[in-house]
C-alpha cells in the first residue's frame, strides 16, 4: 500500500531526526565549559553579558584585578545605571566612574554582540575577555566572532548554582533549560554558517 509505505518513511525520518537531535544536545551539553581555561591574561577590555549578578560580579572582580582596563556591561535595562549597579554588586562607584560602562541597545544575544561591536570599533580594541554564563557561551562566541572576526576574544565562563552542568542528566530542569539552549544554538550556527558561505559566494 502506498499511503502504508509514506507512513513508514515518515516515521523513520522523525525518528532519525530525533536521533540526530538527540545526539547534538548530548555533545553541546557534554562539552560546555567546566572552568575557566584562561583566568590570568590582560586584554584591552571586558564585556559582560547581562542575565544574572554572578556575570557581572565576575567582570568587575576582573577589572578589579586589572585584568583590562575597561569593562563594557551590554544588555542593560534602560533605567538601570551605573549608581544602582555600584550599589546593587557593592562596588564603589569610582570604578564605575572610571572603567565602567553600559550599553542598553541589546535585547538578546545577537544584539549584545552588535552592541559590542560598535563599542569595539570606538575604543579600539584588539583583545576582549568575554563574561557569560557557561551555558550560554557557545552561543555567545558564535554571534561575537562573526562580527569581530579581528578581534581575539577570551572565553571566561560563570557558572550558576542553578543550572548544574555536572551530571545535568540528573536534573530534570537543567536538562530541559539545555535543550533549549541547543535549539537556540544550532539557530545561531546556521545563520553563522549561512552568512560565512554567502560572503564566500560574493568573492566568487
Amino acid at each position: 500500500m502506498i499511503w502504508f509505505s509514506r507512513l513508514w518513511i515518515l516515521a523513520a525520518l522523525a525518528v532519525g531526526g530525533l536521533l540526530f537531535w538527540l545526539g547534538g544536545m548530548i555533545w553541546f551539553a557534554s562539552t560546555l565549559p567546566q572552568k575557566v581555561q584562561d583566568t590570568g591574561s590582560h586584554t584591552d577590555a571586558i564585556v559582560v553579558l547581562t542575565g544574572g549578578s554572578e556575570r557581572i560580579n565576575a567582570g568587575l572582580d576582573l577589572l578589579a584585578r586589572g585584568r583590562a582596563r575597561m569593562l563594557l556591561v551590554s544588555g542593560v535595562h534602560h533605567q538601570t545605571n551605573q549608581h544602582v549597579l555600584a550599589e546593587l554588586s557593592q562596588r564603589t562607584p569610582d570604578l564605575f566612574a572610571c572603567c565602567v560602562e553600559l550599553g542598553k541597545q541589546a535585547l538578546d544575544t545577537v544584539g549584545n554582540a552588535l552592541e559590542t561591536a560598535d563599542w569595539v570599533k570606538r575604543k579600539g580594541v584588539r583583545t576582549l575577555r568575554l563574561v557569560t554564563s557557561a551555558y550560554h557561551m557557545p552561543r555567545s562566541l558564535v554571534e561575537f566572532r562573526r562580527v569581530l572576526p579581528h578581534v581575539r576574544i577570551v572565553a571566561h565562563p560563570v557558572f550558576s548554582q542553578s543550572v548544574k552542568i555536572r551530571e545535568w542528566w540528573r536534573w530534570p530542569g537543567t536538562t530541559t533549560f539545555l535543550a533549549g539552549e541547543f535549539n537556540k544554538y544550532a539557530v545561531s550556527l546556521f545563520r553563522d554558517r549561512f552568512f560565512r558561505a554567502s560572503l564566500s559566494l560574493q568573492s566568487l
